[in-house]
């Protein structure tokens, strides 16, 4: 086993690496960033705005975080050296990883690649929007598709949406769908919102929460003091993960003394079920459920379930027509351990249903989330305060990109509303999610795609077919801060990139929304390095020049305030957002926060679902599940180190394997490995013992996204990233 595995994830070591980063950046001027009224640039779960940095939504003080230390660290590099391009040729910067373009420093100059040119050419800001305007005049809308991160703010993904719209195309999408689509789109189906159904406040009643197929000591590193807290007033916390993360057995939070000296527990319970297993534990805890109400009626609320849901009856036949052994081989999980959780569940009075990607990233993700939407809706649950349901969100405004329009169909209030505030006509067609974009543009029927933000290469499954389809595009737009593979890996015939400015470094305010609904304000800042622009801006000027003229006024709408006001009269839940610039109050979104049973469905009731569970049956002795996973240093595409300090290893060229499945196929820790299937292969790989349930393993993303297959879910067509089939072995 891997001994070099801390006793502990965070605490002292976090603190000594934020100091590390901070003296890099600068002391002075990182805390002064930190401190400024400007959202967090890492996860939604969200900080800072107008309450003060490093402050959340109930006013806690300090919420901080490695991630948001990373984050702001990289955008506090200095200015890529003038030199840079000149020296390294584009041939050479794909061989770069990706750690190694972050750190090559801030994008300060608008970068330009000719057809088969050898280098990235610097070129002036004018000759660049000429470039832009003239490629999307020659471009048929069909032949286009725009692209968003979830960094970008709520002023410039409506801006941009509106553009592309108005340009004639629905091929408008967002990172999402490589995320938690499958979030949005079974929370939809089952309860009418795609979103949280609690607040930040509920979690401090909570008595139990499941934390499903997510690991937030390093992706959502706040929300362990969340889990700190329950496990101190006497709640539990179950997690569900098919590998044992030190960092959710023991956590020292650095923002609390006590923990920080002694550690916190943080799980109370863990299960470890296959990977693909969780329908089929679901399925065991409602059947266990069942069982106990034949001994104790109010166990189930059966009111609440008779007059607040449907389909209750076809999925309680289902449940009673699985067998336990059947439960027991398709999740992993014995029967006795998977009555225990039920009983745990069972006598919680305020029950949280937490998940991340663990559960998303499947071609049966859908099934996944509704899985455990079924689990609430039995004991009632969702639909009243401090309890409900809860998807971890990853990037800063991931779920605000969506609110604001980025999707390749409006919500029918939300189109209507927008042609009658312009008296405008907006293209009706059904538009093209992230991967049949791609999937377009390897058939060579894509022109012209412009990529607001993230690195839309790093995030494709099968590696090799995104570079390819890449490729056939006749120009690529980037807009980013810093270097990432796509902008080598990920080239078109053209390729253009443009410098951004950081959100703390925008010339006007702008809003983002967390995870919990919470929309807040951003006051920007000063620009760090000359050379980059907003993103409203450069959108703003190259929508004016496609439509001098016409019923949108661009250049009026370069100016966030104006933005604002347009989203406010026309995204139902919005309203608050008309008086935001003078009275500077951050709000919730209304309708999404569920603290009573009224669903947004067509006959406002819950929907129980009857979920199938996945075939999982492997090959071959040598057949694994791979489930792609990020380190403590990373966050999404970007890496900013190599070593995972929680997983206690020092490169990410790995693969982390059951030290019984090592023993079983005659390999020992260390072996160098050759991993492959149908998509790829990777060879050289270090073969490391870890606690992994026995038949899977794990790798780092985006290096082993070479593997993944376009296999998705139908439903959400997002990638099952975390349910790869594979074979190891042995290198020589």
């Amino acid at each position: 086993m891997n001994d070099k595995l801390p006793k502990s994830a965070g605490g002292w070591g976090a603190i000594l690496y934020s100091l590390k980063l901070s003296r890099k950046a600068g002391v002075t001027g990182i805390l002064r960033s930190l401190l400024s009224k400007n959202s967090c640039k890492s996860c939604a779960l969200g900080m800072g705005g107008q309450k003060g940095g490093l402050v959340n939504e109930k006013g806690h003080f300090p919420a901080v975080c490695n991630k948001s230390f990373q984050a702001q660290a990289s955008d506090m590099q200095g200015a890529i050296d003038s030199r840079f391009f000149a020296e390294n040729d584009l041939d050479g910067l794909r061989s770069w990883t990706p750690r190694q373009l972050e750190r090559s420093g801030r994008l300060v100059q608008p970068l330009y690649a000719a057809e088969g040119a050898s280098h990235y050419q610097p070129i002036s800001w004018d000759e660049a929007l000429q470039k832009i305007e003239a490629r999307i005049r020659s471009t048929p809308p069909e032949q286009s598709f725009f692209y968003f991160s979830g960094r970008s703010s709520n002023e410039a993904g409506f801006l941009l949406q509106l553009f592309a719209r108005m340009y004639g195309t629905n091929n408008v999408n967002n990172c999402s769908y490589y995320c938690h689509q499958a979030s949005g789109v079974g929370l939809t189906q089952s309860l009418g919102t795609g979103t949280a159904t609690i607040n930040l406040e509920d979690l401090d009643h909570t008595d139990l929460i499941f934390l499903w197929g997510a690991n937030p000591p390093s992706n959502h590193p706040r929300f362990m003091h969340i889990l700190m807290e329950i496990r101190r007033r006497g709640g539990r916390v179950i997690v569900v993960n098919p590998a044992r993360e030190r960092g959710l057995e023991n956590f020292a939070v650095p923002s609390d003394f006590r923990s920080l000296l002694f550690g916190s527990e943080i799980a109370s319970t863990f299960i470890q079920p296959h990977i693909g297993g969780d329908i089929a534990l679901g399925k065991g805890i409602a059947k266990s459920l069942f069982e106990l109400a034949e001994r104790n009626s109010q166990i189930l609320e059966s009111d609440f379930i008779t007059a607040n849901t449907e389909h209750f009856e076809a999925y309680q036949y289902q449940i009673q027509q699985t067998s336990w052994q059947d439960i027991e081989s398709e999740s992993g999980v014995p029967r006795s351990d998977i009555e225990d959780i039920a009983q745990q569940y069972a006598s919680a009075k305020n029950v949280v249903f937490a998940w991340a990607m663990g559960l998303t990233h499947h071609a049966h993700g859908v099934g996944n989330v509704q899985s455990l939407v079924n689990l609430a809706l039995l004991r009632g649950m969702v639909g009243r305060r401090h309890a409900g349901l809860l998807p971890l969100r990853g990037h800063s405004n991931v779920q605000g990109i969506g609110s604001v329009g980025v999707t390749p169909q409006l919500k029918k209030a939300f189109f209507d509303n927008l042609e009658s505030y312009y008296k405008i006509r907006l293209p009706t067609g059904k538009g093209m999610d992230t991967l049949a974009c791609m999937e377009s543009a390897n058939k060579g029927e894509i022109d012209f795609a412009w990529n607001l933000g993230g690195n839309l290469y790093g995030s494709n499954p099968d590696a090799m077919f995104a570079q390819k389809a890449l490729r056939k595009i006749g120009f690529v737009l980037y807009m980013n801060t810093t270097l990432n593979q796509g902008h080598f890996r990920g080239m078109g015939k053209e390729t253009l990139i443009l410098p951004v400015l950081a959100r703390d470094e925008e010339p006007q305010a702008t809003t983002q929304e967390s995870m919990f609904n919470f929309v807040r304000m951003s006051d920007g800042g000063h620009a760090r390095h000359s050379g980059p622009m907003s993103e409203v801006n450069i959108i703003s000027a190259i929508a004016h020049r496609i439509f001098p003229e016409g019923p949108i006024p661009w250049q009026e709408l370069g100016k966030t305030s104006n933005i604002r006001k347009v989203i406010s009269g026309v995204i139902p839940g919005f309203e608050s957002m008309q008086s935001i610039d003078e009275t500077r109050k951050e709000f919730h979104i209304s309708g999404r926060i569920l603290h009573e049973p009224q669903f947004a469905t067509s006959n406002g009731k819950a929907r129980f679902t009857v979920c199938d569970s996945p075939d999982l049956k492997s090959n071959s002795s040598r057949s694994f599940k791979l489930m792609t996973v990020r380190s403590e240093g990373q966050f999404n595409t970007v890496v900013y180190e190599e070593f995972d300090k929680y997983r206690g290893i020092e490169s990410r060229d790995v693969v982390l394997m059951n030290a019984e499945d090592i023993q079983r196929l005659g390999f020992r820790e260390n072996d160098r490995v050759r991993v492959q299937n149908d998509v790829g292969a990777m060879g050289n790989l270090k073969l490391l013992a870890y606690p992994i349930k026995s038949g899977n393993i794990m790798m780092y993303y985006p290096e082993s996204n070479v593997l993944v297959p376009r296999q998705i879910d139908e439903q959400s067509r997002t990638p099952s990233f975390k349910s790869v089939d594979v074979e190891v072995m042995k290198e020589g």
